[in-house]
């Protein structure tokens, strides 16, 4: 297949897209793809948290012409297995591990003012640097690395950075929750900048996070593998209480927002206590991949595939 970059953007903050980016990454991963996941929330970047390695250097370093980009990306192969279960089922998307192993890259973006204020302050802030920066870096990531995905997490909002990130990617998930402020800001964003977008051949989705009408039980409750006792909705991740679940949402997350502006829904993920309440960031698709959120991260992929034909 052809090698796909995807670029998670969000009106504002707070809409989970993070989230999402990273454990979709991880999955893919896990199903036997290359992937790269790319910090670009210049701004208020979070990616670190969820892998807990401190980098020799950033994405900063490359963007500011310090570093080449092979010195700002990290192995993270230990993080996609190191939480393999007994108990996982292979689906069909996933690729047998002994065949083609999966590979994640990963580049952090520095949280340090200092280093934020100079990617400002210098001539890689321009616009037309910037993009030409954004272009080479996905040019060697794809054929260096031999990508099948290429994953970006960029700053909320209209920056330079993150509409020079969107302006490099196939595929763009506007992320956004219910609620009035979120729809008409990401109303705005349609109009006045994915339109351009999608008439130059980009691919745009509206990507629903915490919808509102479920919550899980408390994160202790949770297990990594599905029993009869579970506390999941059904008896395992793909029982019918769960499918029920997915079909319910679909229905609340698919807002007249989506049929007045001509973009479609990729998905509807619920707001799942347990995570949005959760004391440290972890990558749920991977240390408890009966959780109903790891569910829709998989449907998720799933139209993925589906709007680009792999």
């Amino acid at each position: 297949m052809e090698p796909i970059c995807i670029a998670f953007h969000s009106y504002k903050g707070g809409t989970g897209k993070t989230t999402i980016a990273c454990n979709f990454a991880a999955l893919l991963a896990r199903r036997g793809n290359r992937v790269g996941l790319v910090d670009l929330d210049i701004y208020a970047p979070s990616i670190q948290t969820y892998f807990e390695i401190e980098p020799k250097k950033w994405i900063n370093n490359y963007l500011s012409g310090s570093a080449e980009i092979s010195e700002v990306m990290i192995d993270g192969n230990e993080f996609v297995y190191k939480n393999k279960h007994p108990g996982d089922v292979q689906h069909k998307e996933e690729k047998p591990l002994g065949a083609n192993k999966g590979c994640l890259w990963l580049s952090f973006s520095n949280p340090r003012s200092e280093e934020i204020l100079q990617l400002e302050t210098t001539g890689a802030s321009t616009t037309r640097e910037i993009l030409k920066k954004l272009i080479l870096m996905k040019e060697r990531l794809l054929k260096d690395l031999n990508l099948d995905y290429l994953i970006i997490d960029t700053s909320p909002g209209v920056r330079t950075w993150s509409i020079n990130a969107l302006a490099i990617s196939d595929v763009l998930l506007l992320t956004l929750k219910s609620g009035d402020i979120d729809s008409k800001g990401t109303r705005r964003l349609i109009e006045d900048i994915y339109d351009t977008f999608t008439k130059h051949g980009s691919k745009s989705f509206l990507l629903y996070n915490r919808v509102q009408g479920y919550c899980l039980p408390p994160k202790d409750s949770l297990r990594s593998n599905s029993t009869d006792s579970s506390p999941f909705i059904g008896s395992t991740a793909a029982g019918p209480g769960l499918k029920n679940l997915v079909q319910t949402t679909r229905l609340m997350g698919e807002p007249k927002l989506s049929s007045e502006l001509g973009i479609k829904t990729i998905t509807s993920i619920p707001c799942f206590c347990d995570i949005q309440f959760s004391e440290k960031e972890f990558l749920t698709v991977l240390h408890y991949p009966d959780h109903p959120f790891s569910y829709y991260v998989d449907e998720l992929i799933s139209g993925i595939s589906k709007a680009k034909g792999l």
